[in-house]
């Protein structure tokens, strides 16, 4: 018995089929049919819920985040009256004042180069005052106060650590006058 040869034809057939292995192992199985197409991911789908998810962080994020001032209980204002404390003299001296403060605590001005003025408002309720501390250099310092361009009250400090204290009282808030 002989061994047969393979004919050309054959050894053709199997180098073809022995090509499409090789190119098929390096890919996946692609199915062209639409129900295979059904299995990858919409990417418009994907798209939209991104969107729709992106758009209602934001709603979120404005309610959380803006401050909507119509909602927020209305600040109490405390009234005031306008009033003017001047310290007339040369020299330096230490001074104290009431002026608008939350705490109700008094400013200090230390070291106030004289003469000095300010005019700030004063809550109605917390009386209006002055005080003035002569250094140790002493000398004469005169303050006075003004409520709502009214004087009130002034006083003399003299000598070494010399002190004087000018105060007044609020009258009401003014109101709309009658004729």
């Amino acid at each position: 018995m002989g061994v047969e040869k393979p004919s050309a034809e054959s050894s053709e057939e199997n180098s073809e089929t022995a090509e499409e292995s090789v190119e098929s192992a390096g890919k996946p199985e692609t199915d062209p049919s639409p129900a295979a197409a059904g299995r990858r991911p919409d990417r418009a789908g994907l798209l939209v819920a991104g969107g729709v998810l992106a758009a209602c962080t934001g709603l979120v994020l404005y309610g959380v985040l803006d401050g909507d001032e119509d909602s927020s209980p209305a600040r109490h204002r405390t009234p005031t009256a306008s009033v003017t404390y001047e310290v007339t003299g040369t020299g330096t001296a230490d001074l104290t004042f009431q002026a608008r403060s939350e705490s109700g605590t008094a400013t200090v001005v230390r070291g106030a180069r004289l003469p000095w003025h300010r005019t700030v408002e004063v809550p109605v309720g917390r009386d209006p005052l002055i005080s003035i501390v002569l250094g140790e250099d002493g000398g004469t310092a005169h303050c006075a106060l003004a409520v709502r361009g009214h004087h009130v009250q002034s006083a003399t400090a003299s000598g070494n650590f010399g002190r004087a204290t000018c105060s007044g009282s609020l009258p009401a808030p003014e109101g709309p006058k009658q004729g």
